[in-house]
């Protein structure tokens, strides 16, 4: 019996757990490791913060997914590889083995030029520990909403988290620290003015052109040698990769992202697949869900076919890219390579299709 371990439960490895509820594979023993027995979806994690939804709105249970699948289930965290061996290293101290593998892990915060970052800023990844922290700082805004909040990283994860933090709580100074002139580097400049307009109407202070060097207890301090005051930093800044890929010996690219082509099979060791933000794909892409879920389809294609001795399928990330960013009241906008729409509809737009997305996977 062939081995197929998946490691991690992120949003490709979703659509492969669903790809083998629906059509098994014979004579294969599958095993899903993962932390968490949760995956949360990313899209609708402002919308939870801003109280439109409740936590639980927002998460695929693993565990029932795996079930499905017929997929053992086993909560752990990986910390090594052992190519040769196939096997992978668990924070439990087990290995588990494998024939092929595929990895869909996380990335965490890229906090290391940042001073003092990881003492004193919550950081957006890992998402359950940032859930976590969220819990911790909602009720502290709650007794004390006039506690300043300053949040480091202007993309499209801080600006909906600025938001969302402006929604649930009025009368809290919002600062939005961003290395750019304007929010939302890369996407439609229209879209981007539009950004610096609804800041400033919901009083969230934007400070662009600059970038954060140090967090104390007391703030964020800047690269032109100011100071933003702040009772609660959060960090939502790009992503880097674990460092474990690298150190097993898999090709990784210089920020340490596991290097795969077409097919998603690792150009290092044909037994090893991957997706998601841990993958740098051959036609390089932002770290982006969206681009996560759409690499779920073809990896569940291609791992069957691998296990059958069958040609592998190649597939390109679209080069646009559907998003949709949420502004903490029933409104939203969207960007569509350099087009740009926001309104009360893009919200509902938005809204029915992380439902009609969490229908499937959620259930």
């Amino acid at each position: 019996m062939k081995r197929l371990v998946l490691l991690g439960g992120g949003h490709a490895h979703v659509h492969v757990l669903d790809a083998l509820a629906n059509t098994p594979l014979d004579d294969v023993e599958v095993t899903l490791i993962t932390p968490y027995r949760r995956q949360i979806y990313s899209g609708m994690l402002p919308g939870w913060i801003a109280g439109h939804y409740q936590l639980d709105q927002c998460a695929i249970d693993l565990t029932r997914l795996s079930d499905r699948a017929g997929c053992r289930f086993v909560q752990t965290r990986a910390v090594g590889l052992d190519l040769n061996g196939c096997s992978v290293l668990c924070e439990d101290g087990t290995l588990a083995s494998f024939d092929w593998l595929s990895i869909d892990v996380g990335p965490v915060t890229a906090h290391q030029s940042i001073d003092g970052a990881s003492s004193h800023a919550l950081q957006v990844r890992p998402i359950e520990e940032f859930i976590g922290g969220i819990n911790h700082l909602l009720p502290l805004l709650q007794d004390k909403p006039t506690n300043p909040i300053a949040i480091v990283g202007a993309g499209a994860a801080g600006v909906e988290l600025a938001f969302a933090l402006r929604h649930r709580f009025s009368a809290t100074p919002i600062a939005l620290i961003g290395s750019d002139a304007l929010p939302l580097d890369g996407l439609p400049p229209l879209l981007r003015r539009r950004t610096l307009k609804l800041l400033r109407n919901q009083q969230i202070k934007w400070i662009g052109e600059r970038r954060a060097q140090r967090v104390t207890g007391n703030g964020v301090e800047l690269n032109d040698g100011s100071t933003v005051s702040a009772a609660h930093v959060l960090q939502v800044t790009g992503a880097a990769a674990q460092s474990w890929p690298a150190t097993a010996g898999l090709a990784t690219d210089e920020r340490g992202f596991i290097q795969v082509n077409e097919s998603l099979q690792s150009r290092s060791h044909p037994h090893v697949f991957a997706a998601g933000d841990i993958a740098a794909y051959h036609d390089p892409r932002p770290k982006s869900g969206v681009f996560a879920v759409r690499a779920g389809p073809p990896l569940a294609e291609n791992l069957r076919a691998a296990m059958a001795g069958k040609p592998l399928v190649p597939w390109t990330p679209q080069r646009r890219a559907l998003y949709l960013i949420s502004t903490g009241d029933h409104h939203a906008m969207a960007a569509w390579g350099p087009f740009g729409w926001w309104g009360n509809w893009v919200w509902r737009w938005k809204d029915r299709i992380d439902r009609h997305f969490m229908a499937r996977f959620g259930a």
